[in-house]
């Protein structure tokens, strides 16, 4: 069911880190399912839990290996947005010798605008390319998951920097937990610029389904070796 949406922007100071934060709450949209509402959420944090130890031995060589070759600290950390337009840090592992985003900065041109990850960005080490390349850099993300910051299907999540210039519609891709992986990563559709993915993001919050994130978390590995990447 859909209803009637519109978005609120409201400088408010955020509980959890005790800072001013720019938080947009979207109001309305798509009235979720039981699905989506009760079951989502506990698969999630209990797949977070699950795969943060299964991938305990990943994280067991990556670290030392950053350390080794790009220093400390291993863990590269964001504010990004998430469910209902809340803040919340994001962790990858760094795959940059200099953390170049570890303060916010403003959007810079317009590639900028379109996809704020660059396959060829020449601060990428060795190491952080094969991270990147084999999605590795994303396993602290199961970290999000398990504190119920994300979910393992969803919109990913994108900068507040980015986010201050959506159009109203657009805020609407917040209405569900953002994810690791997503429609737009394994869609045919996966090559079109960020700004336009919007609305596959969209059509997944309208279609949350227990089989189609199924099938999502099922066309993920495949896509991810065809080098079909998200943000």
């Amino acid at each position: 069911m859909v209803g009637s949406m519109h978005v609120e922007r409201a400088d408010g100071e955020s509980r959890d880190e005790g800072r001013s934060r720019d938080h947009i709450r979207v109001i309305g949209g798509t009235t979720p399912g039981p699905y989506q509402r009760w079951v989502k959420p506990v698969l999630d944090r209990l797949a977070g839990v699950v795969l943060s130890v299964v991938t305990l031995p990943i994280v067991a060589v990556i670290v030392p290996a950053i350390w080794a070759t790009m220093g400390r600290p291993a863990i590269f950390k964001q504010e990004r947005v998430g469910l209902h337009g809340r803040p919340f840090t994001v962790y990858k592992f760094r795959t940059m010798g200099h953390d170049r985003r570890a303060e916010e900065r403003p959007i810079d041109g317009p590639d900028r605008r379109i996809n704020h990850k660059s396959p060829d960005d020449p601060r990428h080490t060795p190491l952080g390319r094969f991270l990147r390349k084999w999605s590795l850099d994303e396993v602290p993300q199961f970290w999000n998951v398990a504190r119920g910051e994300m979910s393992l299907v969803g919109p990913r999540p994108e900068l507040p920097s980015i986010v201050r210039r959506y159009e109203p519609w657009q805020h609407r891709r917040h209405e569900v937990r953002p994810g690791v992986t997503g429609l737009w990563q394994v869609s045919a559709r996966g090559e079109i610029p960020m700004h336009e993915a919007t609305a596959i993001d969209i059509e997944y919050v309208d279609n949350v389904t227990f089989l189609g994130d199924l099938k999502i978390l099922a066309l993920t590995l495949p896509a991810a070796l065809g080098m079909r990447r998200g943000a």
